[in-house]
Order: structure tokens, then sequence, then C-alpha cells
């Protein structure tokens, strides 16, 4: 049960981070360099955790890192700058909180891991209440906005999914991880070269929202969420997710002066039981049996990467 809770608070980080990066990116990145915007994102974080884990990919390992890295960086970076400048944070994050169910279907049928009544119950609690937190009925959303966040959610749904069925041979997970960045961000290079021209001039306010978004909503977000996709079920990690709306209202409400209102408390506390009800009771429940049971090399850097990014 104490595991659990750790790998869950873990795990937790990432949708956290990732919350923040809707507001991040729409405020002070520039809005019409999406593929620069996503190899910029990608490509030191991948560095900097190379540096921290000094790996090379190994036999299948080389073509596995270009397919993920392709996935879930290249595609998905784009996709969610995209989607973050068409769309007010609450509206795109409220589209990737389907990710959870999405999650649990994919991993029934990449993993094997069949989802139970709690992990199922938990995503309808959890997508009730980002309903009640977030469905505003704004008048004009953006179609292509709406359309690129929905194949972000589907994209990283199967691409973290095919990540944990890939890292069952016990690869070193900040390793992986850090493959995936640098291959993603060097597809992404030439690409924005060629389509947006040089890259764009960043202030210093965009330099320093880079700088989050590389170290903290990137290289720290991804090592604790696949880490979790190591330690827990599929289900679990996905309904974890669901922090990430739960963290662009509650970033609205501190940085825009917003106040919560009754219905948006009542959401908050569903995401929150939803969560809960969806953490698996003790070690080696809900379908993880598969899983290595202490990858142990991955477990210092990681901590090493909190410990860091709260100096």
């Amino acid at each position: 049960m104490e595991a659990n809770l750790r790998w869950v608070a873990l795990t937790a980080v990432a949708p956290v981070a990732w919350g923040a990066n809707y507001y991040v990116t729409h405020e002070f990145l520039p809005p019409d360099s999406p593929l620069y915007g996503a190899a910029l994102r990608a490509l030191p974080a991948g560095l900097v955790l190379l540096a921290l884990r000094r790996q090379r990919p190994r036999g299948a390992w080389w073509w596995r890192s270009a397919v993920l890295g392709l996935l879930n960086v290249s595609v998905f970076f784009v996709l969610v700058y995209a989607a973050s400048q068409l769309l007010p944070t609450s509206i795109a994050s409220t589209v990737m909180a389907m990710s959870p169910p999405a999650m649990m279907l994919i991993a029934w049928a990449l993993v094997s891991e069949r989802p139970g009544i709690a992990h199922l119950v938990g995503a309808a609690i959890g997508l009730a209440g980002v309903c009640l937190m977030l469905l505003t009925g704004a008048d004009g959303v953006s179609v292509p906005g709406v359309l690129a966040s929905a194949a972000a959610m589907l994209v990283s749904a199967f691409g973290h999914i095919l990540t944990k069925r890939w890292n069952d041979t016990g690869t070193d997970v900040l390793a992986s991880t850090a493959w995936q960045l640098t291959a993603g961000g060097l597809f992404l290079l030439p690409v924005a070269a060629a389509v947006e021209g040089p890259p764009p001039a960043l202030s210093t306010p965009a330099l320093l929202a880079f700088g989050y978004v590389t170290l903290i909503a990137t290289a720290l977000a991804f090592a604790a969420w696949f880490t979790g996709l190591r330690h827990l079920p599929a289900g679990t990690v996905g309904l974890v997710g669901l922090l990430n709306p739960v963290t662009g209202v509650l970033l609205g409400t501190a940085v825009a002066g917003e106040v919560l209102t009754g219905r948006q408390m009542c959401g908050l506390a569903l995401v929150l039981a939803g969560v809960v009800l969806g953490r698996p009771s003790r070690a080696g429940r809900s379908g993880s049996s598969r899983m290595p049971p202490r990858p142990a090399p991955a477990e210092g850097p990681v901590r090493t990467l909190l410990s860091r990014s709260r100096r």
C-alpha cells in the first residue's frame, strides 16, 4: 500500500507539470512556431537526461526509440503546442482528460491489462468531475484546436502503452526516456527548418518559459510518468493524468485571481475521488505482474531530478 502511494505520488508530478505547461505555452511562447517549439522542448530535455544516464540504445532499442520518439515526442509535442495556442487552457486540458479510458482500452489490447471495475468507475467519476470543472459552454471554440488536442490524446495514449509494453524487458526507464526525447527532437529540427525557416527570436520571458517546458514539463515529467507506467497498471496511471486539467483550473485561479465556484469545487472532489478509487490496493494487483518489480537503476536518477527541480 505504501509503495503504491509512493509511485502514484511520483507519477502525479507529470500531469501537474503538463497542466501548467498549457498555460506557459499559451502565454509566453511564440504562437506561429509549433515545430521549433516542440523541437526546443524535446532535444534539450533529451540531452539533459542523457547526461544523467550515459547509456546508448542496444539491439531493438535503436528502432524502438525512433518509433516512440516519433509518437511520444515529435507528433505529440507539435499537436500539444498547436492546441495550447488555439484553445483556452481549460478546453485543451478537458479534451486530454479523455485519455484514461483510451489508455485502458489500448493497454487491454497491447499488454493484456484488463481494466478492473475500480478503474472503470474511477474513470467515470473523474471525467464527471472534469466536466463539472471545465465545461463552461464557451463560444467560438477553435475546431482545429479541438482536433489537435484530441489527436494528441490518442497519439500519447498509444505511445505510452507501447512504451510500457517494450519496457517490460527491464530497460532502464531514464535511459529510454532520454532516447525518445533525443530522437524526437532530432526528427523535428530539419522539418522545422524546412517549414518554418530560421528559428524564432526569443525574448527573455520566452527563454525562461522554455526552461520550464524543457526541464520540468519534459525531462522531469516524462521520467516520472514512464517510471509510473513501469510500476503501476495503465488504468491507474491514466486516472492520475486527470490531475492535468485540475492543475489548469487551480493555476488559472491563482494567476488570474478567479474564484472557484461551488460546481468546480465539487468537480475537483470527484476527480480526486476517481484517482484514489483507481489506485491499486496492494502491490502486484491489477495486472501489473508482468512488470519488473524493482528496476533499481531508474530510481536514483528520477529522485535526483526531483531533488534538483525543488532547489
